[in-house]
Protein backbone atom coordinates (compact mmCIF):
# COMPACT_ATOMS: atom_id res chain seq x y z
CA UNK A 1 0.00 0.00 0.00
CA UNK A 2 2.79 2.37 0.87
CA UNK A 3 4.42 1.49 -2.46
CA UNK A 4 1.29 2.54 -4.46
CA UNK A 5 0.94 5.73 -2.45
CA UNK A 6 4.57 6.67 -3.13
CA UNK A 7 4.15 6.01 -6.88
CA UNK A 8 1.00 8.19 -7.11
CA UNK A 9 2.74 10.99 -5.25
CA UNK A 10 5.66 10.91 -7.72
CA UNK A 11 3.26 11.08 -10.74
CA UNK A 12 1.52 14.15 -9.32
CA UNK A 13 4.79 15.92 -8.69
CA UNK A 14 6.34 15.14 -12.11
CA UNK A 15 3.32 15.76 -14.38
CA UNK A 16 3.40 19.60 -14.27
CA UNK A 17 7.08 19.58 -15.10
CA UNK A 18 6.47 17.24 -18.04
CA UNK A 19 3.78 19.48 -19.58
CA UNK A 20 5.95 22.53 -18.95
CA UNK A 21 8.75 21.01 -20.99
CA UNK A 22 6.35 20.22 -23.83
CA UNK A 23 4.95 23.72 -23.88
CA UNK A 24 8.43 25.22 -23.94
CA UNK A 25 9.26 23.07 -26.96
CA UNK A 26 6.13 24.29 -28.71
CA UNK A 27 7.01 27.92 -28.03
CA UNK A 28 10.48 27.38 -29.41
CA UNK A 29 9.01 25.92 -32.59
CA UNK A 30 7.02 29.13 -33.23
CA UNK A 31 8.78 32.45 -33.97
CA UNK A 32 8.39 35.26 -31.54
CA UNK A 33 6.51 38.41 -32.48
CA UNK A 34 9.80 40.21 -32.98
CA UNK A 35 11.28 37.50 -35.22
CA UNK A 36 8.01 37.23 -37.16
CA UNK A 37 8.16 40.93 -37.84
CA UNK A 38 11.74 40.58 -39.04
CA UNK A 39 10.82 37.68 -41.29
CA UNK A 40 7.92 39.62 -42.77
CA UNK A 41 10.35 42.29 -43.90
CA UNK A 42 12.24 39.68 -45.88
CA UNK A 43 9.15 38.70 -47.89
CA UNK A 44 9.00 40.46 -51.27
CA UNK A 45 6.25 43.09 -51.48
CA UNK A 46 3.58 41.25 -49.50
CA UNK A 47 3.12 39.59 -46.11
CA UNK A 48 2.55 35.86 -45.80
CA UNK A 49 -1.15 36.30 -45.22
CA UNK A 50 -1.49 38.54 -48.28
CA UNK A 51 0.42 36.30 -50.68
CA UNK A 52 -2.53 34.30 -52.08
CA UNK A 53 -4.41 37.48 -52.99
CA UNK A 54 -1.36 39.06 -54.64
CA UNK A 55 -0.68 35.89 -56.61
CA UNK A 56 -4.19 35.94 -58.06
CA UNK A 57 -3.76 39.56 -59.15
CA UNK A 58 -0.47 38.81 -60.91
CA UNK A 59 -1.95 35.95 -62.95
CA UNK A 60 -4.67 37.43 -65.16
CA UNK A 61 -6.95 34.85 -66.70
CA UNK A 62 -7.52 34.67 -70.43
CA UNK A 63 -11.03 34.15 -71.72
CA UNK A 64 -11.01 30.42 -72.34
CA UNK A 65 -13.52 27.75 -73.11
CA UNK A 66 -15.25 27.54 -76.47
CA UNK A 67 -13.94 30.89 -77.74
CA UNK A 68 -11.92 30.56 -80.94
CA UNK A 69 -10.42 33.84 -82.21
CA UNK A 70 -9.73 32.31 -85.63
CA UNK A 71 -13.29 31.14 -86.32
CA UNK A 72 -14.54 32.40 -89.67
CA UNK A 73 -11.24 33.95 -90.74
CA UNK A 74 -10.29 33.89 -94.41
CA UNK A 75 -6.53 33.38 -94.56
CA UNK A 76 -6.13 33.33 -98.35
CA UNK A 77 -3.29 35.72 -99.14
CA UNK A 78 -1.98 35.90 -95.57
CA UNK A 79 1.71 35.64 -94.79
CA UNK A 80 1.52 32.30 -93.03
CA UNK A 81 4.63 32.75 -90.90
CA UNK A 82 3.18 35.96 -89.50
CA UNK A 83 -0.26 34.46 -89.03
CA UNK A 84 1.08 31.42 -87.22
CA UNK A 85 2.97 33.64 -84.78
CA UNK A 86 -0.10 35.84 -84.23
CA UNK A 87 -2.44 32.89 -83.63
CA UNK A 88 -0.02 31.28 -81.18
CA UNK A 89 0.50 34.52 -79.26
CA UNK A 90 -3.18 35.45 -78.97
CA UNK A 91 -4.07 31.95 -77.83
CA UNK A 92 -7.51 31.87 -76.24
CA UNK A 93 -7.65 35.55 -75.36
CA UNK A 94 -10.80 37.28 -76.54
CA UNK A 95 -9.30 39.74 -78.96
CA UNK A 96 -7.86 40.49 -82.36
CA UNK A 97 -4.43 40.98 -83.91
CA UNK A 98 -3.63 43.06 -87.00
CA UNK A 99 -0.16 42.90 -88.58
CA UNK A 100 0.81 45.37 -91.31
CA UNK A 101 3.85 46.13 -93.45
CA UNK A 102 4.31 49.85 -92.63
CA UNK A 103 6.29 50.53 -95.81
CA UNK A 104 3.43 49.50 -98.11
CA UNK A 105 0.21 49.34 -96.11
CA UNK A 106 -0.24 45.67 -96.89
CA UNK A 107 -2.07 43.71 -94.20
CA UNK A 108 -0.11 40.50 -93.61
CA UNK A 109 -2.67 38.87 -91.35
CA UNK A 110 -5.71 39.57 -89.19
CA UNK A 111 -6.67 37.16 -86.42
CA UNK A 112 -10.34 37.43 -85.48
CA UNK A 113 -11.35 39.41 -88.56
CA UNK A 114 -14.93 39.94 -87.42
CA UNK A 115 -13.79 41.99 -84.42
CA UNK A 116 -11.18 43.87 -86.42
CA UNK A 117 -13.73 44.97 -89.03
CA UNK A 118 -16.45 45.99 -86.57
CA UNK A 119 -17.16 49.57 -85.61
CA UNK A 120 -14.63 50.92 -83.17
CA UNK A 121 -13.91 50.65 -79.49
CA UNK A 122 -12.75 53.21 -76.94
CA UNK A 123 -9.07 53.79 -77.80
CA UNK A 124 -8.08 54.21 -74.15
CA UNK A 125 -4.55 55.63 -73.84
CA UNK A 126 -3.53 54.89 -77.44
CA UNK A 127 -5.17 58.26 -78.22
CA UNK A 128 -2.20 59.86 -76.46
CA UNK A 129 -0.20 59.39 -79.68
CA UNK A 130 -2.52 61.80 -81.51
CA UNK A 131 -2.47 64.20 -78.55
CA UNK A 132 1.33 64.20 -78.54
CA UNK A 133 1.61 65.09 -82.23
CA UNK A 134 -1.05 67.77 -81.90
CA UNK A 135 0.68 69.40 -78.92
CA UNK A 136 4.11 69.27 -80.59
CA UNK A 137 2.85 70.69 -83.89
CA UNK A 138 0.92 73.46 -82.13
CA UNK A 139 3.98 74.46 -80.14
CA UNK A 140 2.45 73.74 -76.75
CA UNK A 141 5.38 71.57 -75.66
CA UNK A 142 8.67 70.18 -76.84
CA UNK A 143 9.88 66.69 -76.06
CA UNK A 144 11.79 67.76 -72.95
CA UNK A 145 9.50 70.59 -71.80
CA UNK A 146 8.70 70.03 -68.10
CA UNK A 147 4.98 70.24 -67.45
CA UNK A 148 3.88 70.82 -63.86
CA UNK A 149 1.26 68.30 -62.80
CA UNK A 150 1.38 69.19 -59.12
CA UNK A 151 3.50 71.51 -57.02
CA UNK A 152 6.18 68.81 -56.74
CA UNK A 153 5.68 66.64 -59.81
CA UNK A 154 6.73 67.53 -63.36
CA UNK A 155 6.96 65.36 -66.47
CA UNK A 156 8.15 65.80 -70.02
CA UNK A 157 6.52 64.27 -73.07
CA UNK A 158 8.81 61.25 -73.29
CA UNK A 159 8.19 60.16 -69.71
CA UNK A 160 4.46 60.88 -69.99
CA UNK A 161 4.18 58.62 -73.02
CA UNK A 162 6.31 55.89 -71.50
CA UNK A 163 4.26 55.80 -68.30
CA UNK A 164 0.95 56.75 -69.95
CA UNK A 165 0.36 59.61 -67.54
CA UNK A 166 -3.28 60.68 -67.69
CA UNK A 167 -3.04 64.11 -65.96
CA UNK A 168 -0.30 65.17 -68.40
CA UNK A 169 -2.39 64.47 -71.48
CA UNK A 170 -5.52 65.86 -69.91
CA UNK A 171 -3.72 69.19 -69.47
CA UNK A 172 -2.61 69.11 -73.12
CA UNK A 173 -6.16 68.36 -74.25
CA UNK A 174 -7.60 71.27 -72.28
CA UNK A 175 -5.01 73.56 -73.89
CA UNK A 176 -5.65 72.22 -77.40
CA UNK A 177 -9.42 72.43 -77.30
CA UNK A 178 -12.00 70.28 -79.03
CA UNK A 179 -11.61 71.65 -82.58
CA UNK A 180 -7.87 71.12 -82.78
CA UNK A 181 -8.06 67.66 -81.21
CA UNK A 182 -10.63 66.50 -83.77
CA UNK A 183 -8.63 68.07 -86.59
CA UNK A 184 -5.52 66.05 -85.76
CA UNK A 185 -7.52 62.91 -85.13
CA UNK A 186 -9.01 63.15 -88.63
CA UNK A 187 -5.56 63.89 -90.04
CA UNK A 188 -4.35 60.54 -88.71
CA UNK A 189 -7.33 58.70 -90.15
CA UNK A 190 -9.65 58.38 -87.16
CA UNK A 191 -13.35 58.40 -87.97
CA UNK A 192 -12.88 56.94 -91.47
CA UNK A 193 -12.19 53.55 -92.99
CA UNK A 194 -8.52 52.62 -92.85
CA UNK A 195 -8.78 49.88 -95.47
CA UNK A 196 -9.14 49.98 -99.22
CA UNK A 197 -12.25 48.08 -100.33
CA UNK A 198 -12.10 45.59 -97.47
CA UNK A 199 -15.48 43.82 -97.29
CA UNK A 200 -17.20 44.25 -93.95
CA UNK A 201 -14.98 47.03 -92.63
CA UNK A 202 -16.71 49.80 -90.69
CA UNK A 203 -15.16 53.12 -89.73
CA UNK A 204 -14.61 54.36 -86.22
CA UNK A 205 -16.28 57.46 -84.82
CA UNK A 206 -15.29 60.91 -83.62
CA UNK A 207 -17.71 62.71 -81.27
CA UNK A 208 -19.67 65.79 -82.29
CA UNK A 209 -18.85 67.50 -79.00
CA UNK A 210 -16.55 67.05 -76.00
CA UNK A 211 -17.61 64.48 -73.38
CA UNK A 212 -20.11 65.99 -70.91
CA UNK A 213 -17.99 64.85 -67.97
CA UNK A 214 -14.32 65.80 -68.03
CA UNK A 215 -14.40 67.72 -71.30
CA UNK A 216 -11.69 67.54 -73.94
CA UNK A 217 -9.16 66.27 -71.43
CA UNK A 218 -11.07 63.00 -71.20
CA UNK A 219 -10.80 62.63 -74.98
CA UNK A 220 -7.05 63.24 -75.09
CA UNK A 221 -6.13 61.12 -72.06
CA UNK A 222 -8.63 58.24 -72.17
CA UNK A 223 -10.20 58.46 -75.64
CA UNK A 224 -13.63 59.11 -74.12
CA UNK A 225 -16.28 59.57 -76.83
CA UNK A 226 -14.03 58.22 -79.60
CA UNK A 227 -14.42 54.85 -81.30
CA UNK A 228 -11.22 53.47 -82.80
CA UNK A 229 -10.87 50.35 -84.95
CA UNK A 230 -7.80 48.10 -84.87
CA UNK A 231 -7.24 48.90 -88.54
CA UNK A 232 -7.27 52.65 -87.86
CA UNK A 233 -4.66 52.23 -85.14
CA UNK A 234 -2.56 50.05 -87.45
CA UNK A 235 -2.61 52.74 -90.12
CA UNK A 236 -1.74 55.46 -87.59
CA UNK A 237 1.20 53.51 -86.14
CA UNK A 238 2.38 52.64 -89.67
CA UNK A 239 2.57 56.35 -90.45
CA UNK A 240 4.81 56.85 -87.41
CA UNK A 241 6.97 53.86 -88.36
CA UNK A 242 7.51 54.91 -92.00
CA UNK A 243 8.11 58.61 -91.44
CA UNK A 244 4.70 60.15 -92.07
CA UNK A 245 2.88 58.34 -94.90
CA UNK A 246 -0.69 57.29 -94.15
CA UNK A 247 -1.52 54.37 -96.43
CA UNK A 248 -4.83 52.84 -97.37
CA UNK A 249 -4.49 49.43 -95.78
CA UNK A 250 -4.96 46.67 -98.36
CA UNK A 251 -5.70 43.03 -97.61
CA UNK A 252 -4.86 40.84 -100.64
CA UNK A 253 -6.77 37.56 -100.64
CA UNK A 254 -4.95 35.53 -103.29
CA UNK A 255 -1.46 34.93 -104.60
CA UNK A 256 -2.07 36.96 -107.79
CA UNK A 257 -3.20 39.91 -105.66
CA UNK A 258 -0.03 39.56 -103.60
CA UNK A 259 2.15 39.37 -106.70
CA UNK A 260 0.60 42.53 -108.18
CA UNK A 261 0.30 44.48 -104.95
CA UNK A 262 0.59 48.26 -105.39
CA UNK A 263 0.66 50.57 -102.34
CA UNK A 264 -2.02 53.28 -102.14
CA UNK A 265 -1.18 56.49 -100.33
CA UNK A 266 -4.04 58.18 -98.52
CA UNK A 267 -2.06 61.30 -97.57
CA UNK A 268 1.35 62.52 -96.50
CA UNK A 269 1.42 63.83 -92.95
CA UNK A 270 3.53 66.87 -92.18
CA UNK A 271 4.75 65.41 -88.90
CA UNK A 272 8.19 64.07 -89.82
CA UNK A 273 9.95 66.60 -87.60
CA UNK A 274 8.04 65.34 -84.54
CA UNK A 275 8.23 61.60 -85.14
CA UNK A 276 11.61 61.26 -83.44
CA UNK A 277 10.27 62.95 -80.31
CA UNK A 278 7.27 60.64 -80.11
CA UNK A 279 9.38 57.56 -80.82
CA UNK A 280 11.50 58.26 -77.74
CA UNK A 281 8.41 57.95 -75.55
CA UNK A 282 7.20 54.85 -77.40
CA UNK A 283 10.59 53.21 -76.94
CA UNK A 284 10.54 54.14 -73.27
CA UNK A 285 7.14 52.47 -72.86
CA UNK A 286 8.72 49.14 -73.82
CA UNK A 287 12.09 49.64 -72.14
CA UNK A 288 10.80 50.72 -68.73
CA UNK A 289 7.15 51.76 -68.95
CA UNK A 290 3.69 50.30 -69.37
CA UNK A 291 4.65 48.05 -72.31
CA UNK A 292 7.69 46.37 -70.78
CA UNK A 293 6.19 42.91 -71.43
CA UNK A 294 6.70 43.44 -75.16
CA UNK A 295 10.48 43.66 -75.02
CA UNK A 296 12.61 40.59 -75.66
CA UNK A 297 15.92 41.69 -77.26
CA UNK A 298 17.57 45.16 -77.14
CA UNK A 299 19.08 44.53 -80.56
CA UNK A 300 15.55 44.31 -82.02
CA UNK A 301 13.83 47.19 -80.24
CA UNK A 302 10.05 47.53 -80.13
CA UNK A 303 8.24 50.84 -79.83
CA UNK A 304 4.62 51.10 -78.80
CA UNK A 305 1.76 52.57 -76.82
CA UNK A 306 -0.54 50.71 -74.47
CA UNK A 307 -4.15 51.48 -73.62
CA UNK A 308 -6.29 50.28 -70.71
CA UNK A 309 -9.86 51.30 -69.92
CA UNK A 310 -13.46 50.19 -69.60
CA UNK A 311 -15.55 50.43 -72.74
CA UNK A 312 -19.09 51.29 -71.64
CA UNK A 313 -20.50 50.42 -75.08
CA UNK A 314 -18.84 47.00 -75.18
CA UNK A 315 -19.42 46.52 -71.42
CA UNK A 316 -15.90 45.19 -71.10
CA UNK A 317 -12.36 46.01 -70.02
CA UNK A 318 -10.04 46.66 -72.96
CA UNK A 319 -6.33 46.25 -73.44
CA UNK A 320 -4.71 47.86 -76.49
CA UNK A 321 -1.19 47.87 -77.85
CA UNK A 322 -0.09 49.59 -81.05
CA UNK A 323 3.53 48.92 -81.94
CA UNK A 324 6.29 48.52 -84.50
CA UNK A 325 9.79 47.09 -84.38
CA UNK A 326 12.86 49.08 -85.35
CA UNK A 327 14.78 46.59 -87.49
CA UNK A 328 16.49 46.90 -90.84
CA UNK A 329 14.49 44.27 -92.71
CA UNK A 330 10.83 43.28 -92.65
CA UNK A 331 9.74 45.84 -90.08
CA UNK A 332 6.19 45.17 -88.90
CA UNK A 333 3.35 47.00 -87.22
CA UNK A 334 1.49 44.85 -84.71
CA UNK A 335 -1.78 45.99 -83.14
CA UNK A 336 -3.40 43.92 -80.41
CA UNK A 337 -6.83 44.50 -78.90
CA UNK A 338 -7.97 42.26 -76.04
CA UNK A 339 -11.11 42.37 -73.93
CA UNK A 340 -12.36 40.69 -70.80
CA UNK A 341 -11.94 40.31 -67.06
CA UNK A 342 -8.61 41.65 -65.73
CA UNK A 343 -7.50 42.59 -69.23
CA UNK A 344 -5.23 45.60 -69.73
CA UNK A 345 -2.68 47.16 -72.05
CA UNK A 346 0.33 45.33 -70.59
CA UNK A 347 -1.35 42.01 -71.44
CA UNK A 348 -1.86 43.17 -75.03
CA UNK A 349 1.80 44.25 -75.10
CA UNK A 350 2.81 40.77 -73.98
CA UNK A 351 0.85 39.23 -76.86
CA UNK A 352 2.59 41.51 -79.35
CA UNK A 353 5.98 40.79 -77.81
CA UNK A 354 5.39 37.07 -78.28
CA UNK A 355 4.67 37.65 -81.97
CA UNK A 356 7.88 39.60 -82.53
CA UNK A 357 9.90 37.07 -80.53
CA UNK A 358 8.58 34.04 -82.42
CA UNK A 359 9.20 35.70 -85.79
CA UNK A 360 12.71 36.64 -84.68
CA UNK A 361 13.41 33.05 -83.69
CA UNK A 362 12.15 31.99 -87.13
CA UNK A 363 14.69 34.44 -88.70
CA UNK A 364 11.84 36.47 -90.23
CA UNK A 365 13.65 39.78 -89.70
CA UNK A 366 17.02 38.54 -90.90
CA UNK A 367 16.44 36.52 -94.06
CA UNK A 368 14.37 36.48 -97.20
CA UNK A 369 10.91 35.13 -96.58
CA UNK A 370 8.82 33.04 -98.94
CA UNK A 371 5.12 33.77 -98.94
CA UNK A 372 2.78 30.82 -98.89
CA UNK A 373 -1.01 30.97 -99.08
CA UNK A 374 -1.91 27.40 -98.20
CA UNK A 375 -4.52 26.86 -95.51
CA UNK A 376 -3.05 27.66 -92.15
CA UNK A 377 -3.56 28.47 -88.57
CA UNK A 378 -7.16 27.81 -87.69
CA UNK A 379 -8.26 26.10 -84.52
Amino acid sequence: MLRYFTFALLVCLLAPHTFAVQSVKKRKAQPSAKSAKANSRALPLVTRSAQPKAARVLRPRPIVGNFDPTAGDNVDGDDLAVRRAAVDALGAYNGTVVVVDPQTGRILTIVNQKTAFESGFTPCSTIKLVTAFAALNEGLVERDTPLHLTRRITLDLSAALAHSNNPYFKILGDKLGYERVVHYARLFGLGEKAGWQIPGERPGLLPDAPPPYGGVGMMTAFGEGIQLTPLELAALVSAIANGGTLYHLQYPKSQPEVDHFVPRVKRRLNVAQWIGDVKVGMRGAVDFGTAHRAGYDPSEPILGKTGTCHDSRALNHLGWFGSFNDVERHSLVVVVLTGGWRINGPIAAGVAGSIYKQLSQDKFFASSKILSTQVCCTR
